[in-house]
């Protein structure tokens, strides 16, 4: 299992490989660790990373990876430092591929407003009005269906699966 932070420099990194740091900001961050936390869960029946994500305004957050990057609010996030993919199982880093391939493309906003379509961030937030606050928990069973969604999603979006 992952610390949140390692999986986030991940997507951090890949941004910066693909040219696309500029759109890497902390909202893009906690999507990319709720979609890969989603995932894994469908895929290994086991979390990535052991913290867990709650149903903030603007979608689903990871909170000490939404703390470690809060001084940069809505700028981009600079490229962590010595950190190496060699850290991650190919078996995991494949995943977070897939993550990043098929959601990295969307800027945080796109990705926020999906979230609040998803049936783990509306019942967790209980009926609250999307603007309103809330520190309520996404469980992990509700993130495994979802990624079970997601992963017949990607497969059906696959070129060759026509």
């Amino acid at each position: 299992m992952f610390d949140c932070l390692q999986v986030a420099k991940f997507f951090i990194l890949r941004a910066y490989e693909d040219g696309r740091e500029e759109q890497m900001t902390n909202m893009k961050v906690q999507k990319l660790l709720y979609y890969a936390q989603s995932l894994h869960l469908a895929l290994f029946d086991e979390p990535l990373f052991e913290d867990e994500i709650q149903a903030w305004r603007y979608g689903p957050v990871c909170p000490p990876a939404y703390h470690f990057y809060s001084q940069f609010e809505a700028e981009q996030l600079p490229m962590p430092d010595k950190y190496s993919f060699s850290q991650i199982p190919d078996d995991r880093k494949d995943l977070l591929e897939e993550v990043w391939d098929y959601f990295g493309q969307h800027h945080a906003y796109y990705l926020s407003g999906m979230t609040h379509v998803e049936f783990p961030w509306k019942k967790a937030r209980k009926g609250l009005p999307s603007q309103a606050r809330s520190t309520e928990l996404i469980l992990l069973e509700d993130m495994k269906l979802l990624g079970y969604q997601k992963l017949e999603q990607i497969e059906q979006d696959n070129p060759a699966y026509k």
